[in-house]
């Protein structure tokens, strides 16, 4: 498998197999230990002999080793399959890399060869300004050896800028990378303030070995792991908090003070870790005495179609409060969301009531939505009359919304609803549960004696349960009851 060419300025931790690229005139690179242990000044043996190697016997890569990169002692390279499948694999896996930045005039760094948790030589390149250093801080760095005592670019030899503006400098050109502050021996208030700035660590100069630094480095990378992810939960926390109180001041509070009617409602959005969704619904009392109940749904389930249901539930409440009701009202909506939609194929159906303030009678208009569901004393739940409706706010420019008026006699239960509730399956076929459905359902859970909230809750269940799971779609119910009902 072919060997990856390592890249310009990066340099092997001693005993590395492959080859850096040749170094541009200046560059230095760190300083490493030689291999200790003695030498045969004869030259390489041959493992199989084990006398002296001829030149023409070297392999190419291990002729142009440097004595600084030389690979430490180890047993003669295997000829089978399965060593050289392992070597190429050991290899091919990436390994941690550090890079180091610095150009002590004095003392040359001496960086010494380190492993990684897993056994993988650490690699190692070196930039001498933070010029240099950007080019080479690519994604697969995964920590920084910074030297304080390196300038930032433009402020070198001017005495300009705070002591730590090459640390600041650093970690805005690497956010997600950990850092090591590196200072001298005397500075440990520098390199304390290092950590406070942004640095994962500091070490001194002067006490530099290859335990240390490994042992730094290792520390340096989880932490900096921990404090992204820490960072991220902390923000996604609370960008949930917001919107958590964004959607729960956007639901509404019906507002039927005078009223001897009963309201009830259940909602739930089809997004997952949703509070509000395309379905809204809103109920008022005007100071006539009549009360005006309204539910629709924004085609979609995104947060776009959300905000769009909103609007149009303010905007209802508004025109309900001016006088405006039936057709003139829902031409006026239809305005609004013509205005206000992304996207000229969104529509929305609308359900309004408007009930009488002696309760016994109400006018009814359908914009493409499905009809209420009317239960009174001693009759069977059944659907209001839809066959008069108009079509959906935003598909026809001119349409027009006929007002039907219903009888609701002397004590009954008004139930309005969305598409949510009867699109869900029935088992695994492909039959859905429909208004039919769901009006036996409803006159099911009445014949138990149900009302109220545990009405509502009984007949979302028993619709999850039908379908087998939840419902996919944004479920909105609202239950309106007078008398003893």
């Amino acid at each position: 498998m072919p060997v990856p060419v390592p890249q310009h300025g990066e340099a092997p931790a001693a005993g590395g197999a492959s080859v850096d690229a040749p170094a541009r005139p200046g560059a230095r690179r760190p300083v490493l230990p030689r291999q200790s242990g003695p030498v045969d000044s004869a030259g390489p043996k041959d493992p199989a002999s084990g006398s002296p190697s001829s030149p023409s016997s070297l392999s190419p890569s291990s002729s142009s080793l440097p004595p600084a990169f030389s690979s430490p002692a180890s047993s003669p390279p295997s000829s089978s399959p399965s060593a050289s499948s392992s070597s190429s694999s050991s290899e091919a896996a990436p390994g941690l890399t550090l890079l180091v930045i610095e150009d002590h005039p004095a003392v040359p760094l001496n960086v010494p060869e380190m492993l990684d948790a897993e056994g993988k030589r650490v690699k190692i390149r070196t930039a001498r300004n933070l010029t240099e250093a950007e080019r080479l801080l690519t994604d697969d760095v995964h920590c920084i050896l910074l030297d304080l005592a390196l300038a930032v670019p433009g402020q070198e030899g001017t005495g300009e800028g705070d002591e730590l503006d090459t640390l600041r400098h650093v970690l805005r050109l690497a956010p997600s990378h950990a850092v090591l502050a590196l200072t001298a021996e005397a500075d440990a208030e520098r390199g304390a303030e290092a950590v406070r700035v942004g640095a994962q660590d500091y070490l001194f100069r002067n006490e530099l070995d290859g335990r240390l630094l490994n042992r730094a480095i290792r520390y340096a990378v989880e932490r900096k792991r921990a404090d992204v992810a820490q960072r991220q939960l902390t923000e996604s926390r609370l960008h949930g908090q917001e919107n958590a109180r964004l959607e729960r001041g956007l639901l509404p509070r019906p507002l039927l003070d005078g009223s001897d009617l009963r309201f009830t409602s259940r909602y739930r959005p089809g997004r997952s870790r949703a509070l509000l969704g395309g379905d809204f619904y809103d109920t008022v009392r005007t100071p006539d005495g009549t009360v005006h109940a309204m539910i629709g749904d924004v085609c979609g389930h995104g947060p776009d179609e959300a905000a769009l249901g909103v609007e149009l539930r303010i905007a209802w409440r508004a025109l309900t409060f001016a006088g405006l009701c039936g057709d003139e009202l829902l031409g006026t909506l239809q305005k609004v969301l013509e205005n206000e939609r992304a996207d000229e194929e969104i529509f929305a159906t609308l359900c309004t009531v408007d009930i009488a303030p002696d309760g016994r009678s109400a006018g009814l208009c359908l914009a493409g939505h499905p009809a209420p569901l009317l239960a009174g004393a001693g009759r069977a739940p059944e659907l209001l009359p839809y066959e008069d409706g108009g079509p959906a706010l935003g598909l026809l420019p001119h349409a027009r919304w006929p007002r039907l008026d219903v009888e609701l006699g002397g004590d009954w239960s008004l139930m309005m609803y969305t598409d949510g509730l009867i699109e869900g399956r029935i088992g695994e076929g492909t039959q859905r549960l429909g208004q039919e459905g769901m009006a036996e359902v409803v006159a099911r859970q009445l014949g138990e004696g149900l009302r109220g909230e545990e009405l509502l809750d009984a007949v979302l269940t028993e619709a999850r349960s039908l379908n087998g799971g939840e419902l996919t779609d944004d479920v909105a119910v609202l239950l309106l009851d007078r008398g003893r009902c």
